[in-house]
């Protein structure tokens, strides 16, 4: 077996699916910061594929470097049939690219906006307006067509700069972080565009930090951190391999909290993770029985749950286990590039 065949086997992909994206050993460093260290990557045409870590992973490094926005000092990879390297101006031609930050002019309209970008692409004289409507009617924003981009709200300017990237109808279309600020209705509204451009054919290579994201969205997932791949698979399969169920503790009185982490730590052997509001504690168990002592032994030192359970690990909680960091509903900006 050659080293992409292992590759496609290790990573659960089948020898006939035709893959988008075939990267081996990656890697960019920034003086003696290595951001990405040798990266290998298999994604199947056609579906939404997830690149998910912590704050400073090196996942707008890697997709930079697909993307051919940064040259990567090592490694080599095949986009849609083109060496990234030696051909990148092939590459150019199949894919496109939303970053973080809208790229838009904010004193244009949003249809300005679309039918400069059509001209530039080669769209010619009432063409380009044709473009400029379809894409505004298909991402909901046809009644604002006429309104200047500063007057948008974060989620229309959102759905505006995808629909700024299809212009011309890519084979693979990179997504940076694409939900990052948005408030949770217009979250969603950008997931359920997501989902259709794929269903339309469209290979999807996209970065989070939210969880939820990347379970609600990707075919499969890719785990990154310390510019490293630590683990892949679907959602399903990540939080299977953890191996381990999750205990989930509330107390009756908040304020024995952090002595109740102490002990599940030193009784379970794992790190324990609080909810957001602080109010509940989850940590792996492996076992009910080890589950049942570890409440017993909180309940024998005075500490009394309101209520406990056991369940499966969720994505968030596979993340913790990998990275020893919760999973952000935050961006950070100055992740390394």
């Amino acid at each position: 077996m050659n080293d992409v065949s292992s590759v496609r086997a290790l990573s659960g992909i089948s020898e006939a699916a035709p893959l988008a994206i075939s990267a081996r050993g990656m890697t960019k460093t920034f003086g003696d910061v290595r951001a990405v260290d040798g990266i290998d990557l298999d994604v199947p045409r056609g579906i939404i594929f997830a690149i998910l870590g912590p704050n400073g992973a090196g996942k707008t490094t890697l997709m930079r470097m697909l993307a051919t926005l940064a040259r990567p000092d090592a490694g080599t990879a095949m986009i849609v049939g083109h060496d990234l390297v030696q051909s990148p101006h092939k590459v150019r031609e199949v894919i496109a690219m939303t970053g973080q930050f809208a790229s838009l002019d904010e004193h244009l309209t949003g249809r300005e906006n679309l039918m400069l970008l059509a001209r530039l692409w080669g769209f010619r004289g009432r063409a380009s307006k044709t473009r400029a409507d379809d894409l505004l009617a298909t991402f909901g924003l046809s009644d604002a067509a006429t309104k200047q981009v500063k007057d948008y709200s974060g989620g229309m300017r959102r759905r505006l700069d995808i629909a700024a990237s299809l212009v011309v109808t890519p084979d693979v279309l990179f997504l940076d972080e694409p939900t990052t600020g948005l408030d949770p209705k217009a979250r969603k509204d950008v997931w359920a565009m997501i989902r259709g451009l794929a269903e339309s054919g469209v290979t999807i290579l996209l970065t989070t930090q939210y969880l939820e994201e990347a379970d609600q969205l990707a075919a499969r997932i890719a785990v990154i951190d310390h510019g490293r791949k630590i683990a892949e698979g679907t959602s399903r399969e990540l939080k299977a391999a953890t191996g381990s169920g999750v205990l989930h503790v509330a107390l009756a009185d908040p304020t024995q909290l952090d002595r109740a982490a102490t002990l599940l730590e030193t009784r379970l052997g794992h790190t324990v993770q609080r909810s957001t509001e602080g109010a509940e504690l989850s940590i792996l168990a492996g076992t009910a029985k080890a589950a049942n002592e570890a409440v017993a032994s909180l309940v024998a030192e005075g500490i009394e749950p309101s209520d406990f359970s056991m369940g499966q690990p969720s994505l968030d909680e596979v993340f913790f286990a990998l990275t020893g960091q919760p999973g952000s509903s935050e961006s950070r900006k100055d992740e390394i590039r």
